[in-house]
């Protein structure tokens, strides 16, 4: 079955345009040239020597294609056509896109890139009712935004400059092989067995894996070179690019040549549709007869993801009473999973509804995990059930929840992780693990200048494109919000908001939903963690003056211990206050505004010891725990 009938069948022909499809499959690629929450949850490899240099970081390639050109384009439409040919590790696609340019500048000529084993065959715009060729040269670029540690950069000349906010509709064809490459971490040191563990895309038989932007440009992107020797700047790229285009629609038609069975399913952007077999041997033995299985997925928005391509080769197995549908010839772990899904699900209900909205599909794959809402690509292992339910409480959260907005689609899991850790270990352990978390944000988060503009803070949870925000500072967020406003009032908000539909995609539907549940006015808190970001307090006890009450009856003398806290940050916070002596503890809460102080007094019944500010609770710029010892006399 030649290429040309496939794309025919599947309605994929230039409109007006005679396009030579045999080329595609003739089409020869030649070889690269041979030449680092990483987001902090992340690790790639380890090394103990220091990465070397990447190959040179050219702003401009041959044809002095500028990095402002690169970064002014922005995907807003995605239709893709994808023929895949496992036996030969090959692709055919063509794709239709809308980009627009969200540059300051006209552009006279676009760069659009794909990977280095990629070749673009043609380009055409969209004009009236007819599609204009396009003339185009492509080059090779270093930048290890693909696995190979480069891009098949096309140049694509336009008949009138694209105006800053214009958007253009092209269609391109492309094609070529796209072989597991673990090129860009072997060049900066990484063991052969670390790189193909992270580095693990390709087209072949026995897997198609293909994740997208900052792993393999198996789809048309735009970027300006980035590598990973460089700090985290590819994966703060990655993010930035999931932010920018998450309101684009996507859309794919899939086609799959196979001999013999049929693949079973695709998974596309974490959804997955089965294959359907079309073969023209239907009343022959088809052990060795070729056909193709086809798969569509509607019109979409993308969300915030790389777009990501999965075909798996046997049927699902089911695990919890279809909690969990596992792609694994691993049939001893199913029980393992199924036992661990049944440790967590009694939580998942009390917080986020009795029922999942979806179910977890988890793909058995050995190199490091993969995860986009709720299709998990990682390995299977038999484990004890107890170490295993401490991921699934992350993980089956998003068959439980999602939203549209980063910070809680990936916060409400991390949340629901310290959630399981308090019911399995206890408060201790839980405060011990979100102070872990938060550690890293306090590196993230240094203080604002004084008169700071607010268009120069960091990352607004609303916008955040680091995962040490959407993910760690989020979990602490609705940490601090359980404190507030109560686990009930926030199981409710969380259970109402999941089904909310379309009102999921204002960024203040949450507030007012925990506001109505809590009937609490919370704007203060939203306002400094999520609306902006205004960094973290940074909280003292500026004074503590205790004074002994007198005795009442039978009553013993109690004590009247006045607290006063200073917080120096940007961010205001509330915080619990306790007063100890030996078991005995009294605490309230205190709300601190930024730059300010505020006060608070306790009555202890018995001769107070010490008092203690904030436990673990509230992220600080420093500890996120003050002690002042108290002598009585």
């Amino acid at each position: 079955m030649n290429l040309k009938s496939v794309f025919t069948r599947n309605r994929v022909c230039l409109l007006g345009m005679s396009v030579a499809l045999s080329s595609l499959s003739a089409a020869q690629v030649n070889p690269p040239a041979t030449r680092n929450t990483a987001p902090q949850d992340k690790v790639l490899f380890n090394s103990d020597k220091p990465p070397a240099p990447p190959a040179t970081k050219t702003s401009k390639s041959v044809d002095a294609v500028a990095d402002a050109e690169r970064n002014s384009l922005t995907f807003t439409a995605y239709d893709l056509d994808v023929h895949l040919i496992p036996a030969k590790s090959r692709m055919a696609v063509r794709a239709k896109l809308t980009v627009r340019n969200s540059g300051a500048e006209p552009l006279s000529r676009l760069a659009l890139q794909l990977s280095s084993s990629l070749d673009w065959e043609s380009f055409g715009m969209q004009s009236s009712e007819r599609i204009v060729p396009l003339s185009f040269t492509q080059h090779v670029i270093d930048t290890d935004t693909d696995h190979t540690g480069q891009a098949k950069e096309a140049v694509v000349t336009l008949p009138t400059p694209l105006q800053p906010g214009a958007s253009i509709e092209l269609t391109t064809f492309y094609s070529g092989e796209v072989e597991q490459s673990a090129k860009r971490l072997e060049r900066i040191g990484a063991p052969a067995t670390q790189a193909t563990a992270a580095d693990w895309d390709k087209i072949a038989p026995d897997s198609t894996a293909l994740r997208g932007f900052g792993d393999v440009l198996w789809y048309p992107t735009a970027s300006a070179p980035v590598f990973l020797g460089d700090g985290a700047k590819l994966f703060q790229l990655v993010g930035r690019t999931k932010l920018q285009e998450s309101t684009a629609t996507i859309h794919l038609r899939l086609a799959v040549e196979y001999t013999g069975n049929p693949p079973d399913a695709a998974f596309f952007c974490g959804h997955r549709e089965p294959l359907v077999g079309i073969s023209e041997h239907t009343n022959v033995q088809a052990a060795n007869l070729p056909g193709v299985a086809t798969a569509e997925f509607p019109s979409h928005p993308l969300g915030f993801r790389t777009p990501s391509l999965f075909i798996t080769g046997g049927a699902a197995n089911s695990a919890a009473e279809n909690l969990i549908s596992a792609v694994t010839d691993r049939y001893d772990t199913l029980p393992i999973y199924a036992a661990a899904a049944a440790k967590v699900e009694p939580l998942l209900k009390e917080w986020l509804g009795p029922t999942p909205l979806t179910t977890l599909h988890i793909i058995d794959h050995p190199g490091q995990p993969f995860e986009d809402d709720a299709l998990l690509v990682a390995p299977m292992r038999a484990t004890n059930p107890d170490a295993l339910a401490a991921m699934l409480a992350h993980t089956l959260t998003h068959a439980w929840f999602n939203s549209s907005h980063a910070w809680l689609d990936e916060g409400v899991p991390q949340f629901m992780s310290l959630l399981w850790m308090e019911h399995s270990q206890g408060r201790e352990a839980a405060l011990q693990q979100l102070q872990q978390q938060v550690n890293v944000l306090a590196m993230a988060e240094p203080p604002l200048p004084e008169n700071a503009d607010p268009a120069q803070e960091g990352q607004s949870l609303i916008r955040a494109s680091d995962e040490v925000y959407y993910r760690r500072k989020a979990a602490a967020v609705l940490w601090m919000l359980r404190s507030i406003v109560g686990n009930n009032a926030l199981k409710q908000t969380l259970q109402l908001y999941r089904q909310g539909g379309s009102r999921d995609q204002d960024p203040k539907e949450f507030q007012r939903v925990l506001e109505h549940c809590s009937h609490k006015d919370l704007r203060w808190f939203f306002d400094d963690w999520v609306y902006r970001d205004r960094g973290l307090p940074d909280l003292t006890i500026a004074n503590v003056t205790p004074r002994q009450l007198p005795a009442q009856g039978l009553k013993a003398a109690s004590w009247l211990v006045a607290i006063e806290v200073r917080n120096n940050g940007d961010a205001a916070a509330e915080v619990p206050v306790t007063i100890r002596s030996g078991t005995l503890t009294t605490t309230e809460r205190l709300r601190i505004m930024a730059k300010s102080s505020a006060s608070t007094r306790i009555v202890f019944e018995g001769t107070p010891e010490e008092v203690i500010v904030n436990d673990g609770s509230v992220p600080e710029m420093g500890v996120s725990t003050h002690t002042k010892q108290l002598v009585m006399h």
